[in-house]
């Protein structure tokens, strides 16, 4: 029995590791970059000799098989493979590999693939250092980032490598690395059926990704092995994994692509889409003073005087998530994010703003009136400065006929209301007093 124990209760070599694929066959997804005749295809097989020396990028979630591609490259083409991470590695351990490198590629005319893992945590002396040996064709790098490589690869060493973005596994992708895995030797060997239930939830638990489904799977083995059911249900995945495996870093893009779609989705009024972006981020740790700071700017960027009282709402959250914080800090932000998104839209505040920060700094400005300037201080009055000033509390209006803008900018109109929610009374009111100040 304690042979055919697999898993996390054997100390054997996880099943995500021992599962990675051998051949470029074995691959699951990813088709769009491992189709006959692609660059990784390729440089697998070196049926174009040094042609075929082209480093790569390859920038993607976790677990859609970076690692795996760099491995395979190398074993499939008999290239020498060195590994790198960026978390351990410096300057120094760079510099070694292209020296050897060179050496092999001049005195055996071997060549040598590179997997450098989550380029973008070197330092931008660490990426220089990888230069001569990418440009002068000592190594062929195959590096992985889940980060933009656009941000966070010097651009010298990403003019030099081709760029591949992977996508997330599908639910089909999952399913076919979860079936081999249940039934090959290197995996479960055949020794548990799982149910179609424990399937599905697996891979919706793994969000895509490949190793999360992999580990869930290996956890629950455990359960059906110490049960000695030889099953693995639905229930069993449960108490293996508690949660979903939600794919969120929150320095890399998935950070920036959820906030996005938050914020897109109140701009759009979709609650539901908001709320979900929103249960995603909390569940994921995000600094709930930062989703809070994000929707006091939506309150007054995309919300306006279309509905006033979004923006004391979006404020008001905020304050709640100070006193109470976390988890109850939840239902505030809730509430808030409920109100923002099925809140009347308006952006013509912003758009007013804008169009006149445009114009001041377009030099576009003028004195300002001189029955407009300060008249408080000794000799301003000799200047001028407040004669003509009309007080508008002295009308029975409120409002008097007078120009406030400089001379150069005096028919300037920069706040344009809506007639969406409040604004629209808004819009009929400026109307009203447009007509009084400016006489017309």
């Amino acid at each position: 029995m304690a042979e055919s124990r697999v898993g996390l209760m054997s100390g054997q070599v996880p099943l995500a590791v021992r599962m990675r694929p051998r051949t470029i066959d074995e691959i699951a997804g990813q088709k769009h970059l491992l189709a006959a005749g692609s660059p990784l295809v390729a440089l697998a097989s070196d049926a174009i000799g040094d042609r075929g020396n082209v480093s790569v990028i390859l920038w993607g979630p976790p677990g859609t098989g970076k690692t795996t591609i760099a491995q395979v490259i190398a074993r499939s083409s008999g290239r020498r493979f060195v590994e790198l991470s960026a978390v351990s590695a410096g300057v120094k351990d760079v510099r070694q590999v292209m020296d050897e490198a060179q050496s092999n590629r001049d005195l055996y005319g071997i060549s040598t693939v590179l997997f450098l893992d989550e380029i973008h945590r070197f330092s931008k002396a660490q990426q220089d250092a990888l230069l001569p040996g990418v440009e002068n064709g000592w190594v062929i790098l195959v590096a992985a980032t889940t980060e933009n490589p656009s941000f966070s690869v010097i651009p010298p060493l990403l003019s030099r490598s081709l760029l591949l973005t992977l996508e997330t596994l599908s639910d089909d992708d999952l399913g076919t690395v979860i079936d081999r895995a249940v039934a090959d030797e290197r995996g479960l060997g055949g020794r548990f059926a799982l149910e179609p239930a424990a399937r599905s939830a697996i891979i919706q638990l793994a969000s895509g990704d490949a190793r999360r489904a992999l580990t869930a799977l290996e956890a629950a083995s455990v359960g059906a092995d110490a049960s000695h059911t030889g099953t693995i249900t639905a229930e069993l995945v449960s108490h293996a994994v508690d949660r979903a495996l939600l794919r969120y870093d929150r320095q890399g893009d998935e950070h920036y692509d959820v906030i996005s779609a938050f914020i897109k989705s109140m701009r759009g009024s979709d609650a539901d889409a908001a709320l979900h972006y929103l249960a995603r981020m909390i569940e994921a740790g995000e600094d709930p003073r930062f989703i809070a700071r994000r929707m006091i700017v939506l309150a007054a960027e995309d919300i306006g005087m279309a509905d006033p009282r979004a923006l004391q709402m979006a404020v008001a959250a905020a304050d709640a998530v100070q006193y109470i914080g976390m988890p109850e800090g939840r239902i505030p932000l809730a509430e808030a994010v409920v109100y923002l998104a099925t809140a009347p839209k308006s952006n013509a505040v912003i758009v007013g703003v804008d169009s006149a920060l445009a114009d001041v700094r377009a030099g576009k400005m003028g004195r300002v009136p001189p029955h407009l300037r300060d008249a408080h201080y000794p000799g301003a009055k000799k200047l001028g400065h407040g004669k003509g000033y009309q007080y508008a509390h002295d009308s029975e209006a409120g409002v008097v006929e007078q120009q406030y803008l400089p001379d150069e900018i005096a028919e300037a109109s920069y706040y344009r209301p809506t007639e969406h929610g409040f604004e629209r009374e808004i819009a009929s009111r400026w109307e009203q007093l447009k007509r009084i100040i400016r006489g017309k």
